[in-house]
Parts: structure tokens; C-alpha cells; sequence
């Protein structure tokens, strides 16, 4: 009997995150409902995922860090046994954008911790757990897989929130390093580049936003949702690209396009 998938998602309270669990649980999954600090969001996206028809638990754990990860990735275990996909969905914007030229060092810092060293060492976890979990399995099984979710901030320039557009740029070349490094195994890597996604994130900019969209910046005039996202990874879950490791898949609205 074939067990159930289990999904750790992290940032999976609200937002994005959320998007992608109750997709997920669409498909049947386990989903480990990770959160830094806002346990009623997470429960609001527990009772989701059940109503989806998923299950799963939530686990707080600043992914920034080491503890945390480490309790989060047991907890997981403890719980289930496995980890079937892996994804590094958490991320938070500066504090107070800042043109790079007065940026300070303590928002640089925070960005860096909780955007990039965080996914990294905690894929660097769960990957080992991977090979095992695989070494252990039968050549028949489907192999584990991981999703960093970056933006389109990883390739355009923001000047006023550098240290966001640099954490999502390294998230960018993790996913292409764990892609090649993890391919010996059957385990394959993708990035979920999202776009001006309707979040918590993006409020306090939506006027200029919508004047964007307005003006056509990117051909699918309208802002994309959380479940556009979800879509996009359940279809990863599901096993729809064996063949493929290290792509990244543009969920932007056209966005990506040089439109002369």
C-alpha cells in the first residue's frame, strides 16, 4: 500500500503558503503546517487543509533559526516517518524599504537569516533525511522532492529593498546546487518563481500595484493568488516533471517576457 505523502510547508499560515497547503491537501497530502509566530493563522490553515481533504499538524519553528529547524524536521518525523516534498515557501519583506545607498546592516541581517540561511540549512536537513528515506525505499517508489519559492525580485531590480532581491537571487542558486548535488538520488529540485502575488506583503503596495497592472506590466492583467502558486507546486507534487530538476517555473503573469 502506497502511504501518504507528507509535505513540510513552510510560512504556512497565510499567504502563499497557505495557497500551497490546501492544494496540496487536495491531492491527498500530509502537510506540515510550519509558522514562526501566528498560531491562529496556522490553525485557520489546518482546518483548511482537513476541509480539502488533507490532514496534517502545525509546528511553530522560526526557520532562521538552528533549533527551530531541527525541532521542526523531528517533530515531523516523530509524527509521520517521512517527508515527501520539502517546501521553502517562508520569507519576509524589509522592514522599511530603503534605497541601498542608506540600507543598514540590521535589516540586510534579518533578510539574509530568515530569506536565505534559513531554506538552506533546513533543505541541507531535510535532504540528508531524503537519502536516507530513499536508500531505504524500493526502486519503485516515488522519490522525495523539494521547492524553494523565490520571486521575480530574484532577477529585478528593486533598489529601495536590495537585501530582499539579493536573498531571492541566492534562493535562485540553491535551488540549482541541491538540484545537482540530490539528482544521484532520484530527487529533484525546482524553483516556483512568483510574481505580484495578492498576500500581507504586497498590501501596503497595492495602489501601485494595480496602476501596473493597469499599464499593462505584465500580459495576464490581474494579480496573481495564492493558489496560483499552489497550482503550480501541486503539479510538482503529483510527479508531472520526472525528468526535469532545477527548473524554474514562472508564476508571474507573463512578467518574465521581454515585450518589445
Amino acid at each position: 500500500m502506497t502511504p501518504t505523502p507528507v509535505s513540510i510547508v513552510t510560512g504556512a499560515g497565510r499567504g502563499i503558503g497557505r495557497g500551497i497547503a490546501v492544494e496540496l491537501a487536495r491531492l491527498g497530502h500530509t502537510v506540515v503546517i510550519n509558522y514562526a509566530s501566528n498560531a491562529g493563522a496556522a490553525e485557520q490553515c489546518l482546518a483548511l487543509v482537513r476541509d480539502a481533504g488533507g490532514d496534517g499538524i502545525s509546528i511553530q519553528a522560526d526557520i532562521s533559526k538552528r533549533e527551530d529547524r531541527e525541532r521542526l524536521v523531528d517533530e515531523s518525523f516523530r509524527n509521520y516517518g517521512r517527508i515527501d516534498l520539502l517546501v521553502n515557501n517562508a520569507g519576509v519583506a524589509p522592514n522599511v524599504r530603503a534605497d541601498i545607498l542608506d540600507a543598514g546592516e540590521e535589516s540586510f541581517e534579518r533578510l539574509m537569516s530568515i530569506n536565505l540561511k534559513g531554506p538552506y540549512f533546513l533543505t541541507q536537513r531535510v535532504a540528508r533525511e531524503m537519502i536516507r528515506q530513499v536508500e531505504a525505499s524500493n526502486s519503485e517508489d516515488r522519490r522525495p522532492q523539494i521547492v524553494v519559492v523565490s520571486s521575480v525580485s530574484a532577477y529585478a531590480a528593486s533598489v529601495n529593498r536590495g537585501d530582499y532581491c539579493i536573498a531571492k537571487a541566492g534562493l535562485s542558486m540553491m535551488t540549482t546546487l541541491f538540484a545537482a548535488r540530490l539528482a544521484e538520488y532520484g530527487i529533484n529540485v525546482y524553483e516556483i518563481r512568483p510574481g505580484v502575488i495578492a498576500t500581507d506583503m504586497t498590501g501596503p503596495v497595492k495602489e501601485k500595484y494595480d496602476r501596473m497592472i493597469e499599464n499593462g506590466a505584465w500580459p495576464i492583467r490581474r494579480w496573481g493568488e495564492p493558489a496560483d502558486v499552489g497550482l503550480a507546486v501541486a503539479a510538482i507534487a503529483r510527479g508531472d516533471f520526472p525528468f526535469s530538476t532545477g527548473e524554474v517555473f514562472n508564476v508571474d503573469g507573463g512578467f518574465h517576457l521581454r515585450i518589445l
